[in-house]
């Protein structure tokens, strides 16, 4: 069974630390206030039942002062406990995934599209189960280790027998939770796998919604949408049963033992062998001493949640953190005295050029592309066509850093300056890919899009947004900001919901003519464009080279091959096994 707190989650963070000690802290005031709220109250009460004298308000003048003081305390202690907690369950949140950035922005690129669904998945729900888990869970985890022993201890000195009846009944209720937990756990998880399958079934077919309308088959799937949400329904409802009998288990179980402390305390009341003001005392602790533990038990499933959503980031963290470490070390050791380590050389400023010389990559039917020759340099039109399948794509990937290294089996690919010592270019497998991919407007045939607004998506990639507006004109994408009230501003749904494959294309292709990027690569930018618009985009691309671009166009247009300053042509794949 997991620990109640993953030690690592204390280690690795700065703000989790900072969050524990605090907890620790405030739980520690609660613990006093609430102490001597008890022993204040119990002195009150029974000097009032007990002494007629008493009973005149003016007498209890600096208890009821303490007593307000002791309230107000506790109040203010739980109060900031819960407040603090939101707070650093934030910070805690922000700087994991500040971590898991940095991490994943060191992988491979092939490594992150191998694992993109982990990754998605922890940065998004998995770091979510943190915040009620370090929101909730914790805060509560800390009372329970410091109220609760505190509070045992000023029982026994009131009154012992009712210290040890406490003792005695206070481990059934974590023994039931680990009991509960375990009848529930099997049953829980099918019920959360079954839940996680309907959910990625509505949210497919729903993102299918608009082909499914151009097709005119919208109406025939939604008996599955219903079925599959009725579906969901029962799965939720379901797991939401066993929470709540769980909760009331412990509630009940918890209840017993209170009233087991007070049947006993009553008849020592009754038959004269126990003081008016202990049983008072013990009998109010009482409760507060059971408490902590059932608020834990009632946490129970963001434990669970958090130490699932703690273990899957340090998944991604830790064998990154190991091998990072053993890198580090074998290229201290490798590195000769003096020389500089770098996690890649820096591009020159200025424009850029690109060379591409022989290269060859892998796939499943042969070689494409085989043996490439490219070059395209700052204030040219470099075309790239040849037929389906040439290859054609897969060479911007590689260009791009994107390709796996190990599917590239010949050729280099160097990115340099026009002159000086830059002029000779940089092998792309030493550049520094963060600053190659900052100085790249890259247009591809599938664009990338979010939940947002047109602006949102427009400015993704770093477009420059007082340049929104002429692009848009020159794509075409203007007639589709005029068809909506609300243009810029108007909403998408996941993935681009909400536009057309037309739409998006000239989406994408607003945000590469906006950017100020020193290269270009446009593939099949006049796709899906009539004429007139098509036009517009050639002589916004001609634009660019003009003004110092270097523009790489992957087409089969004839308009744009005419266009073009200098066009390449690649032949069909070449078959057979790959070298």
């Amino acid at each position: 069974m997991a620990p109640p707190l993953d030690p690592r989650l204390v280690r690795a963070s700065r703000p989790a630390r900072r969050h524990l000690v605090v907890s620790v802290a405030l739980a520690a005031v609660v613990a006093a206030c609430t102490v001597a709220f008890a022993l204040l109250l119990a002195r009150v009460l029974a000097g009032v039942v007990t002494d007629p004298a008493l009973r005149t308000p003016d007498v209890w003048g600096p208890e009821a002062a303490g007593l307000v003081a002791a309230a107000a305390g506790r109040v203010t202690g739980t109060w900031a406990q819960q407040r603090l907690a939101r707070t650093a369950a934030g910070g805690v949140v922000d700087d994991l995934r500040v971590r898991l950035a940095r991490t994943v922005a060191a992988w491979d690129p092939a490594e992150r599209r191998r694992r993109s669904a982990e990754l998605h998945t922890v940065l998004t729900t998995g770091l979510a189960g943190l915040v009620p888990y370090l929101a909730g869970y914790v805060p509560a985890l800390a009372t329970a280790v410091v109220v609760t022993p505190a509070l045992l201890v000023v029982v026994a000195l009131v009154d012992p027998l009712s210290a040890v009846v406490i003792a005695v009944t206070l481990p059934l209720i974590p023994l039931f939770m680990v009991l509960v937990g375990t009848l529930t756990r099997a049953r829980t998880e099918r019920q959360l796998a079954a839940t996680s399958r309907l959910s990625a079934r509505v949210l497919d077919l729903l993102a299918g919604l608009p082909t499914l309308v151009a097709l005119g088959r919208e109406r025939g799937p939604e008996r599955q949408v219903a079925e599959a949400a009725e579906a969901h329904r029962r799965a939720t409802m379901g797991s939401l049963r066993i929470a709540f009998l769980s909760s009331m288990v412990l509630e009940l179980l918890a209840t017993l033992c209170v009233a087991l402390v007070a049947v006993g305390i009553g008849l020592r009341l009754v038959v004269g062998e126990m003081e008016l003001a202990a049983g008072i005392a013990a009998l109010v602790l009482a409760p507060e001493l059971y408490q902590p533990l059932r608020t834990v038990g009632a946490r129970f499933h963001e434990s669970a949640d958090g130490a699932l959503a703690a273990e899957r980031v340090f998944e991604v963290l830790d064998p990154a953190e190991e091998a990072g470490t053993a890198a580090a070390t074998a290229a201290a050791a490798a590195t000769p005295a003096g020389a500089a380590g770098s996690a890649g050389r820096p591009l020159p400023a200025g424009p850029l050029r690109l060379d591409v010389r022989g290269l060859s990559v892998s796939g499943r039917d042969g070689l494409r592309p085989e043996a490439l020759d490219l070059v395209v340099e700052p204030g040219r039109i470099t075309a790239l066509t040849g037929p389906n399948g040439s290859g054609k794509t897969t060479a911007v990937l590689a260009a791009l850093g994107l390709i796996d290294h190990a599917r590239r089996v010949a050729g280099s690919i160097r990115v340099g300056g026009t002159r000086g010592d830059g002029a000779a270019g940089t092998d792309l497998d030493g550049l520094d890919l963060a600053a190659w991919w900052a100085r790249v407007a890259w247009q591809p045939q599938r664009p990338t899009l979010v939940a947002g607004t047109l602006r949102e998506n427009a400015e993704l990639f770093g477009a420059d947004p007082r340049r929104l507006d002429a692009a848009a004109r020159e794509s075409g994408f203007d007639a589709v900001l005029a068809a909506r009230p609300r243009g810029w501003e108007s909403s998408l749904g996941h993935a681009g919901v909400g536009l057309s494959r037309g739409e998006a294309h000239r989406l994408a292709l607003t945000r590469a003519l906006a950017s100020d990027a020193d290269v270009l690569i446009l593939d099949e930018p006049t796709a899906h464009l009539d004429a007139d618009t098509a036009a517009r985009v050639i002589g916004a691309v001609r634009e660019r080279a003009r003004a110092g671009a270097a523009v790489l166009v992957v087409t089969h247009s004839g308009p744009v091959l005419a266009a073009a300053d200098h066009v390449v042509t690649l032949a069909g794949a070449t078959t057979g096994v790959a070298p």
